[in-house]
């Protein structure tokens, strides 16, 4: 997602910024820019697309000399991908940069419009800035009004502001969004998101913790922890290879977007849940009236999404819901109606074959919704409205976090619809809010779970096939369970309803095949286990991943006891993403960029 840089120093300011933002393009941004201090005057470039754009823009801008300067890519949140909208924001006297969202950035807004501020984007950012200038007229110095500011924000954010007051400093906040400083032998200071920007320029760097707030002078670095007592910069030191920064210690993307999935949900679910409603501010209130079904079409893992969003749509929102193959649904010459809400789903918004059905769609007149996560892609500006997944960027051919994130969209999106409908009572509505809070917790990776997984993946090398198989909305879990390993592994591998077991597929049980089995707890247990009994009695290899021991198991992955199917679908979601990573690890497989595959499919 969102990257941010600074440097406070004598060196060529605007080639440091540029080039740490080169090094934060794997995040995924949708535009960029840089804002200088130098000799008490601001200089400031921004460009929508690609840093090339914003090369171009600073070509004739040359730094000399002492100067504190900061630098961002945007990847778009609140408001459009626009030059007005991207970042550095700019207040009288000051800029700032952030990564996250400010989750009360509308009420802080109402009140400094009530003031008289004047408001140049449509981002959460610009309240930041505006904020801290009010504040700076009511206290000693730039330091307390940025202090002051900091407490008042609510949300996520990786903060770096710069301001005429202070002209040689550089303030920074960190909560929830990640962000480091390094220092070199000169005593220069700099700052990124990530290892990568500075790899070369520092040794060594600080991580900060989440709500830590200070800033850097030529001569100081000043950190604050969140209960305001003064510590000391804890340095480390710097891996020497870009590539493996960019990883952060893991040996593949896939691992870390394994892991990521934590962060990007919570993401996902920031300014989207009050206490007692969901929020989409894509959306119109009236953008549901007359609508009495919903068709979602998709391709490959989206498709698995959409099965999961139907079980939601109908379940929750008591609203017909059906779910289309885009590639086949292209040629069928479906019959369509205008009360039907056509959804389509994509990671990257230029998936050939559903562009095309949301092309038709569009042409027979039905309204139309895009579930993405690249803000100005295809899908996204053809479509009547879309909702961003926030997963940043994914480098692994075989997704992970984009479907996390997709799933916890459509959960959202299905208690909005039961808001409008009245198909939910407050009371579960709230309940289904509450649960949606706990995901990020549920899809954290444990050690001990990864090493469990790691060891019984060995065991998982060769026989003539996996069954995955899952009731309800754990079928569409065990399709995309069987899909992630024939992706990386090459190993055969298909994905059913627990019940079909006996309607043909059993057949094929004996000891080398292995059924991977998932048993939630909460939903429809018994009739599951009874299905993976049926397996075991012809001697099928088993594997469970459920909260309740099973005995007739081969191998047991034990997941947590949670209060909510949900929850258990997104920890035994990440239990069959690990055991296809580790599987295909030991088969010495290239896990990010499997044989034969493509990240976007813009192909037919």
């Amino acid at each position: 997602m969102c990257g941010i840089v600074g440097y406070l120093g004598q060196k060529n300011t605007k080639e440091i910024l540029l080039n740490g933002l080169k090094e934060l393009e794997y995040r995924g941004y949708d535009s960029a820019g840089i804002a200088v201090l130098s000799d008490g005057e601001f200089s400031s470039f921004k460009a929508v697309g690609k840093l090339i754009n914003l090369e171009e823009k600073t070509k004739n801008f040359t730094t000399e000399g002492f100067a504190a300067g900061i630098g961002h890519t945007r990847w778009a949140t609140h408001g459009k991908p626009t030059e007005l909208n991207a970042h550095p924001q700019v207040g009288h006297n000051s800029y700032v940069v952030h990564n996250g969202i400010i989750e009360n950035y509308a009420e802080l807004k109402k009140e400094l419009l009530e003031e008289g501020v004047v408001f140049l984007s449509q981002t959460d950012t610009e309240v930041i800035v505006h904020q801290f200038e009010k504040n700076l007229q009511n206290t000693s110095n730039a330091f307390e009004a940025f202090k002051q500011t900091i407490s008042e924000l609510q949300g996520a954010y990786a903060i770096l502001l710069i301001t005429k007051s202070e002209e040689k400093t550089i303030f920074f906040a960190k909560n929830g969004s990640p962000m480091l400083t390094g220092i070199n032998a000169e005593n220069e200071k700099y700052f990124a998101s990530s290892d990568t920007p500075l790899i070369g320029e520092c040794s060594e760097v600080n991580y900060f913790e989440d709500g830590d707030y200070g800033y850097v002078t030529q001569n100081d670095l000043v950190i604050y922890s969140k209960n305001n007592v003064k510590k000391e910069p804890s340095f480390t030191k710097l891996p020497i290879n870009k590539l493996s920064a960019q990883k952060e210690g893991y040996r593949f993307f896939m691992e870390k977007e394994i892991y990521e999935q934590s962060s990007v949900i919570a993401d996902t679910l920031l300014g989207r849940l009050s206490e007692n409603k969901v929020l989409f501010d894509e959306l119109d209130y009236n953008f549901f009236e007359g609508i009495k079904e919903i068709k979602l079409c998709a391709c490959g893992t989206s498709y698995h999404t959409a099965l999961c969003a139907s079980y939601m749509f109908e379940r929750d929102a008591k609203i017909k819901t059906s779910v289309e193959v885009a590639s086949e649904f292209r040629y069928r010459s479906p019959i369509m109606s205008k009360d039907t809400l056509f959804v389509v789903i994509s990671q990257s918004g230029e998936t050939a074959d559903t562009l095309e059905t949301l092309k038709i769609a569009k042409k027979a007149g039905l309204k139309t919704l895009v579930i993405c996560n690249v803000d100005n892609s295809s899908m996204v500006r053809i479509a009547d409205r879309a909702i961003l997944t926030r997963a940043g960027i994914e480098k692994g051919v075989a997704s992970t976090k984009a479907f996390a994130t997709q799933v916890t969209v459509f959960w959202m999106l299905s208690l909005y619809v039961a808001q409008i409908k009245k198909s939910l009572s407050q009371q579960e509505i709230e309940k289904q809010i509450a649960l949606l809070r706990n995901v990020p917790a549920s899809v954290h990776v444990e050690d001990t779970m990864h090493e469990r997984i790691k060891r019984l993946s060995k065991r998982y090398l060769h026989g003539h096939g996996f069954f995955f198989i899952g009731r309800d909305i754990f079928f569409p879990l065990a399709l995309e369970g069987a899909l992630k390993l024939k992706e990386i592994s090459y190993l055969h591998a298909e994905g059913y309803p627990s019940g079909e077991m006996k309607h043909g597929p059993i057949a094929l049980a004996d000891p080398e095949l292995f059924t991977i089995a998932l048993l939630p707890q909460n939903l429809l247990y018994e009739k599951a286990k009874s299905n993976v009994e049926e397996l075991s009695a012809r001697d099928s290899t088993i594997c469970a991943i459920s909260p309740v021991i099973f005995d007739k198991a081969d191998d047991f992955i034990q997941t947590q006891v949670r209060e909510h199917y949900m929850l258990e679908f997104f920890e035994m979601m990440v239990v069959v993403q690990l055991l296809s990573l580790e599987i295909s690890i030991r088969l010495g497989n290239d896990v990010d960029m499997p044989r034969n595959l493509a990240k976007s499919v813009t192909v037919e």
